[in-house]
């Protein structure tokens, strides 16, 4: 492009008879001839059309997902500097070379006076594009060292957050191998190439090489899954009509559109019409998302007590004398501590964590390759997967029921899709690969050499293996080690909660955003201090670290086959990925974790049966609370007034109209609620700007600012609809009068458009009939707008409708016990809409209403 801008201006000093270097320094003249300025005028007329179809394709593919509004801005920025650094480079040229030019032609017998011959353009434009392109390079190997640096800065923060359960495995794999009383040589190889193999294959290849390409604009976790596949089949109505696409949300940046399939009968593309047309599918997978959820949950609340309970038993093995009691007093007092400062944010705990871990994943593969060393230095042996299949030959049902305890060396995998959010795939991808994988697979090595020579130490594993003279320093860094592993699945559960929220499944918590420049970054005084009592209770009922491990072990399993199944689904709606391929997937993983579950689910009676009772609890609220919602929803649609029917109201019932704004909530998109009748049937006055406000949480990670707001109007004068837009990610805050600006200015833009103020003249026979229209619709608009204005100046009314639920006498008696019981219980312990919404509370009015289900 920047070779084409030369030659027109090349062109177009030869025909204005100017020298080059003129048009390059910026001189110019006075076109002479017509016919090649117009030739000249139409290639400058091509040249900017491509430009602006170049720009046009770069803005569609970031809509398409291919970059961020940042990546946008700082491509533009850099084509332009180079734009700007190569013209000022062959300036810079010209200037230095012609004076040589003169003199050199004057030792030629030139006279200065007379012709003096500059240097052709194309040298200058050669050297200037050479020193133009060493620029751009070294630009460019800037912006990736940069880019490098931000990402091993990301990966060492993660270190703190997301990997501290996966790194603390070791502290409770062992221990909670109870069925090998004296396992030999073999038997110890076979559990190093099962913990390998599983580390490699669930671990790595599963999570971090396929799990992660899973997200939904960075943003992982099970309901992220769920968000993607809305994205790309109509499958939201399931949690709610309400959060179902309409037509004016197919524009939003953030939202993925469906890839078309080459083949309208292809097998990917029947799958989708099938979850688009089958109401039990969309249950059924909402259901599963549910589930995977609340094993999640339960997994957060589960892991602090294990990690800790399994630190501080570290005590005992170098002090036997000490009791055991004293050891759940000194656990339960570093958990409560660890809930209380979780209101400082997730950005100053990775801040605080992170060298604990890097400390953490130094040391204990140092210490594996010293007793590698000293103990069993062929231990590398076990990693052929021979010996796996031979110790379940050798131990038979005993090797099976062990599978329990093993599995939990994968405990925090799933962490690293569900905390992607706060950092980025990139970052979690390298910070496992490079420094995470290795170290594990030494300090497993390195108990496993030390146990070939001590087999008798198989439960106590971890702590016996550290040599006596670090064994007091590793037992601190294990305890800091066991806190880091906690916070992890707590930062996790903070996530899912404000997700699960957004998309109306979950009962409304108060969230706190701990971080200006991250918004996965949340605290939740709620849930913070529930999973503190549940962690407390658990460790001081079970005491032990191996009944809470087989606990542990039933949650783990379950979520990570819920994510392979989700995964698959993926593939084929999303991904259109070879059937071949999907079967592939599901047969490796689905196997590997659907026999792990099988030996986990062994173990319900001694432990296992805690997440399910917890997830099952979960569940039930979930359940409960979106279909008590989605009832309001479908009651309100069949019970909503038209503007006309309001107009008519108005009349009828004398209602007076006063000055000001007044804003009613509803989550009707059309029609207006029974509210609002009930409303002014009660209180007879109306103001004269009524704000129909819609909170529409639809399944994407954003919605920009700039596309927050859709706006309508009635027939009824003062009368509009506002719907904003919100992704599970984005903080729905009305706090101050910068959202109602937002408002207001939306409504004037929508005004504009409607009146058409901005439109030309039109020129013929018509000209007086539009000049008329126009007049017209310009003296309407003047009016609305002075009506808004005057409306500002006052304080606005915000109406939130109280609004409760009541079986009729034909409802079924379990419809009766979750709507008149559960339901309203959930609604009445929750948090409140008003208070959720930050509305001020000075200007805000509560109706209420009851909605008596037939």
């Amino acid at each position: 492009m920047g070779d084409e801008k030369l030659e027109v201006m090349e062109s177009r000093a030869r025909h204005e008879q100017l020298p080059a270097a003129d048009v390059e320094l910026g001189r110019g003249g006075s076109a002479h001839q017509p016919a090649v300025a117009e030739s000249i005028l139409q290639k400058d007329m091509q040249l900017q059309q491509q430009e602006a179809g170049e720009e046009s394709r770069k803005l569609q593919l970031v809509k398409d997902g291919g970059g961020a509004p940042a990546a946008r801005s700082a491509h533009v920025r850099r084509v332009s500097t180079a734009e700007s650094m190569k013209s000022a480079v062959s300036t810079f040229i010209y200037n230095i070379s012609g004076p040589l030019d003169r003199e050199d032609s004057t030792r030629s017998g030139i006279s200065a006076q007379g012709s003096i011959r500059i240097p052709s353009t194309g040298n200058i434009s050669m050297i200037s594009e050479r020193l133009y392109n060493a620029y751009i390079s070294f630009q460019e190997d800037a912006q990736n060292i940069v880019g490098v640096w931000k990402i091993l800065m990301s990966a060492y923060q993660s270190l703190g957050v997301v990997y501290g359960d996966l790194g603390a495995s070791p502290l409770y794999v062992f221990p909670a191998i109870r069925q090998l009383e004296s396992p030999d040589e073999k038997d110890l190889l076979g559990i190093m190439s099962l913990v390998f193999w599983t580390l490699t294959l669930v671990g790595l290849i599963k999570y971090v090489l396929i799990v992660l390409l899973a997200d939904d604009h960075g943003e992982g976790g099970t309901l992220a899954l769920y968000s993607l596949l809305c994205q790309h089949a109509k499958i939201g109505g399931s949690v709610g009509k309400q959060y179902s696409y309409l037509e004016s949300d197919m524009n939003l940046i953030y939202l993925a559109h469906p890839t078309q399939s080459t083949a309208s009968m292809s097998f990917h593309f029947k799958v989708k019409i099938f979850l688009e047309n089958s109401r039990i599918a969309q249950r059924a997978l909402l259901i599963t998302i549910m589930v995977g959820t609340c094993m999640v949950i339960g997994d957060g609340a589960l892991t602090p007590a294990i990690s800790v309970l399994s630190a501080i038993s570290g005590l005992r093995v170098s002090q036997p004398s000490i009791d055991k009691n004293l050891i759940v007093v000194i656990s339960c007092i570093i958990l409560v501590g660890l809930f209380l400062v979780q209101s400082l944010g997730t950005s100053k705990m990775s801040f605080l964590f992170s060298p604990i871990m890097v400390l953490w994943f130094l040391t204990t593969p140092i210490i594996g390759l010293y007793n590698i060393i000293k103990y069993y230095p062929g231990v590398f042996k076990s990693l052929s997967p021979h010996y796996a299949f031979l110790f379940f030959s050798r131990n038979d049902t005993v090797g099976w029921k062990g599978l329990g305890a093993i599995s939990l060396c994968v405990s925090g995998a799933e962490v690293m899709f569900a905390d992607m959010g706060h950092f980025n795939r990139r970052s979690i991808q390298v910070a496992f690969s490079l420094f995470v994988y290795p170290s594990l697979i030494l300090t497993y090595a390195g108990i496993i050499a030390y146990l070939i020579k001590h087999p008798q130490e198989l439960h106590e594993g971890f702590y016996k293996s550290i040599p006596t003279p670090v064994y007091w320093p590793m037992f601190v860094i294990a305890t800091l080690a066991a806190i880091v592993a906690s916070q992890a699945l707590i930062s996790a559960t903070f996530s899912i909660i404000k997700s699960a929220i957004a998309l109306g499944c979950f009962p409304r918590v108060k969230l706190i955003h701990t971080s200006p420049s991250h918004a996965g970054h949340v605290y939740s005084p709620e849930v913070n201090y529930i999973l503190m009592v549940f962690c407390v209770v658990v460790v001081i009922v079970f005491q032990d670290g191996e009944q809470i491990g087989n606990a542990f072990g039933v949650a783990l399993m379950f979520v990570m086959i819920i994510t392979t199944l989700l995964v698959a689904v993926v593939m084929l709606v999303v991904w259109n990925t070879s059937l071949s391929l999907i079967l592939i997937f599901l047969a490796i993983f689905g196997l590997i974790e659907g026999f792990y579950l099988t030996a986990v689910l062994n173990k319900i009676r001694s432990g296992g049966w805690l997440p399910i009772v917890v997830s099952a609890i979960l569940l039930s609220i979930m359940l409960c609370w979106n279909h008590g919602r989605q009832i309001k929803y479908e009651f309100e649609s069949q019970n909503k007034m038209g503007s006309e029917e309001l107009g008519d109201l108005i009349v009828s019932s004398g209602v007076m109209r006063v000055p000001g704004l007044c804003f009613f909530y509803s989550d009707l998109v059309f029609g207006l609620p029974p509210i609002i009748g009930h409303y002014v049937r009660n209180v007879n006055a109306l103001h004269n700007v009524i704000i129909m406000m819609t909170i529409r949480c639809i399944p994407v990670k954003t919605v920009l600012p700039r596309e927050r707001f859709v706006v309508s109007s009635g027939k009824l004068r003062g009368l509009y609809r506002c719907v904003a837009r919100y992704g599970y990610m984005d903080t729905v805050s009305m706090e101050g009068n910068d959202f109602m600006d937002q408002v207001v200015q939306s409504i004037v833009e929508y005004l504009r458009s409607k009146y058409d103020i901005d439109s030309r003249h039109m020129q013929g026979e018509h000209a007086d009939v539009e000049f008329h229209d126009r007049l017209q619709n310009r003296w309407m608009y003047e009016e609305l707008l002075h009506e808004l204005e005057m409306a500002r100046e006052k304080p606005p009314v915000h109406v939130v409708g109280q609004r409760s639920l009541k079986t009729g006498k034909n409802t079924s008696w379990f419809e009766s016990i979750a709507i008149d019981k559960l339901y309203f219980l959930l609604q009445n312990t929750s948090r409140s809409a008003m208070a959720s919404f930050e509305l001020p509370s000075s200007n805000l009015l509560q109706v209420g209403m009851v909605y008596e289900l037939q």
